[in-house]
């Protein structure tokens, strides 16, 4: 056995049972030493995502959830939404994508030896353990003095933040807007923008929200709750040229919404009418499901439009390894400034699996993200 290596550890998993009912459980896995390219990581911050919620919890009801023994936290999943799980049905499924902690043993090779004892973070699921290994090439090391609860967030919500700004770029549009704006990643995109000289708009659901916009500096806030939010959306679309947005509600009437006002912004400046609406392209990408509800579209856009899907992963791939390397520079040089993370609790696994915690982190309320430290309170 390795140095550092303890031999097994705990990891949260999550099982959706063909009798309808989810199960959070705590299992003991066994840790193989490190190969020549990799590193042990010890893992001291990892966060609670959306997206990792979408595996963690499934589409489980939690006004059902239970504390079982083991700790172990069920719930029931109603039969209607079983359909949509059906592709993970009696699988324990690992979960977590990003976070970061201590490097505790390393395999042979030079790479892998320089990072032991260094505070890393890393991308690639199951996070939600004690001890983690990863090829030493993908890890990114920390800059000096940062903690791993500053780095736990540095790959998802940053690399998002500019991925959509290198979408804007690529697809030749001139100007952004962004729903759900004064979360994390808003808060990030926003700061980008700013240093960028990007426009952006910038889509709240209430004033508290809209002033965690304002106090950083950003100029175009709107309130979807207002009576007044479609005419204002597109007096400001017309201003800033918009013609591009990242939705993080999904359903619902508001990127419709979006698209309406786009559309009505252009033909503003139409030089003759058309019966097909500008030929401007329109374009809304859907990234998250805070609504898990239909996607309603009222065609009042013309016919130069899209909705579609957006995700990191995707957008990665299809980007150069040469750019992807320099985004992950960026995201460890401004770590502590455009890419901080701010953080409503701390939590241990054996916590994670309480029910009035889960319903807590389970509310994807703006502004607040629960982090896991996976050896808090375990030996």
């Amino acid at each position: 056995m390795a140095d550092g290596n303890p031999g097994s550890g705990l990891q949260l998993r999550s099982l959706i049972k063909s009798s309808g009912e989810l199960e959070v459980s705590l299992a003991r896995v066994d840790i193989p030493d490190p190969a020549a390219d990799e590193v042990l990581v010890r893992v001291e911050a990892t966060p609670l995502n959306p997206s990792d919620l979408g595996l963690l919890l499934g589409a489980a009801d939690l006004s059902t959830a239970k504390a079982g023994d083991g700790p172990t936290l069920t719930a029931s999943v109603p039969q209607q939404l079983m359909r949509a799980m059906a592709g993970r049905v009696d699988q324990s499924l690992p979960v977590g994508n990003e976070g970061a902690g201590t490097v505790v043993a390393a395999g042979s090779d030079p790479a892998a030896q320089a990072l032991l004892g260094k505070t890393v973070a890393g991308l690639g699921g199951a996070m939600y353990a004690q001890y983690r290994t990863f090829k030493a090439a993908d890890v990114l090391p920390l800059p000096p003095g940062a903690s791993a609860a500053d780095g736990a967030s540095c790959f998802v919500n940053p690399l998002t933040a500019l991925g959509m700004v290198a979408t804007m770029r690529a697809e030749g549009h001139k100007a952004l807007v962004h729903t759900a704006a004064a979360s994390n990643l808003g808060q990030m995109l926003q700061k980008i923008c700013l240093a960028d000289g990007v426009t952006l708009v910038n889509i709240v659901r209430n004033a508290e929200q809209a002033k965690i916009l304002t106090d950083i500096g950003a100029r175009h806030v709107l309130d979807s709750t207002s009576p007044s939010f479609v005419a204002d959306l597109t007096d400001t679309l017309a201003e800033t040229g918009a013609t591009l947005a990242f939705d993080a509600i999904g359903g619902g009437k508001l990127a419709g919404q979006i698209l309406g006002a786009m559309e009505a912004a252009l033909v503003r400046t139409a030089p003759v009418y058309s019966r097909y609406g500008s030929a401007t392209h329109k374009q809304v990408y859907i990234y998250g499901g805070l609504d898990t509800g239909p996607s309603e579209l009222v065609r009042n856009f013309g016919m130069a439009w899209g909705l579609g899907g957006w995700l990191l992963t995707y957008f990665l791939m299809r980007s150069p390894p040469a750019e992807v390397q320099k985004l992950r520079q960026r995201v460890a040089d401004e770590l502590t400034t455009t890419f901080a993370s701010h953080y409503t609790a701390e939590i241990g696994l054996a916590e994670a699996l309480d029910p009035k915690v889960a319903a807590a982190y389970n509310r994807k309320t703006t502004g607040e993200k629960y982090l896991i430290n996976p050896n808090k309170g375990l030996a």
